[in-house]
């Protein structure tokens, strides 16, 4: 299976070609275009009960397509958001994701919902996060450019930028200095990730596209 990611890092996407009896696992509502010889077969993501966590603890699609073909067929993949996307090789390893970021898999990587904890919460990423486990590629996007860090002691991250981390990372929430200093600066809460390990960030927040818009309405 070859897979290009094109146009990076603003509106990127995923040219796939697979070959005979090749498989890809993707996120429902990712697919552009598809070779007419292409079958999908859109299931549940996982047994029923994992499929609604997954839906509405981990905002992800209660349902995933599996694209395969019998000769030769090409797919392209995107996501809602203007943004890049980013492949790891799990081997035998996994990776946290957070809500919505996860695009396409390799069949040989299995998918799970996990608790977050507190801090997650409180720093406004979420209770709950996508865990990708196994051995294979995993494909993610998120909003604006992304950029990783690998970090041995501690890396402050702005709400809204972290898009996914290796098992190792412990996340906390807290401000960036002192009480009036965090308000006056309008920084608020961020979180603090303790290493070591890999993470990878987003160069834009939502939050702040989101306030930019409603300054016009």
């Amino acid at each position: 299976m070859e897979v290009e990611i094109r146009n990076k890092p603003v509106f990127a996407n995923l040219r796939v070609k697979l070959g005979k009896g090749e498989q890809l696992l993707a996120e429902a509502d990712a697919m552009a275009s598809m070779s007419s010889n292409v079958d999908v077969e859109t299931r549940l993501n996982g047994a029923p009960m994992s499929a609604l966590a997954r839906r509405f603890l981990g905002n992800e699609s209660l349902f995933v397509n599996t694209f395969s073909v019998e000769s030769e067929g090409e797919v392209v993949l995107t996501q809602p958001l203007p943004g890049d996307i980013e492949v790891i090789q799990l081997d035998d390893t996994a990776l946290y994701l957070q809500p919505g970021a996860f695009l396409a898999c390799e069949p040989s990587v299995s998918l799970g919902i996990g608790w977050a904890g507190l801090a997650s919460f409180i720093g406004r990423e979420g209770l709950f996060r996508l865990c990708v486990s196994g051995t294979g590629r995993v494909w993610f996007g998120a909003y604006g450019s992304i950029f990783s860090r690998e970090i041995k002691d501690e890396l402050i991250v702005d709400t809204g930028h972290l898009v996914a981390y290796e098992p190792s990372v412990s996340l906390r929430a807290g401000l960036p200095s002192g009480v009036v200093s965090s308000l006056l600066s309008g920084e608020g809460m961020v979180t603090r990730l303790r290493g070591p390990g890999r993470v990878y960030l987003q160069t834009r927040a939502l939050d702040g596209l989101a306030a930019w818009t409603n300054s016009y309405l």
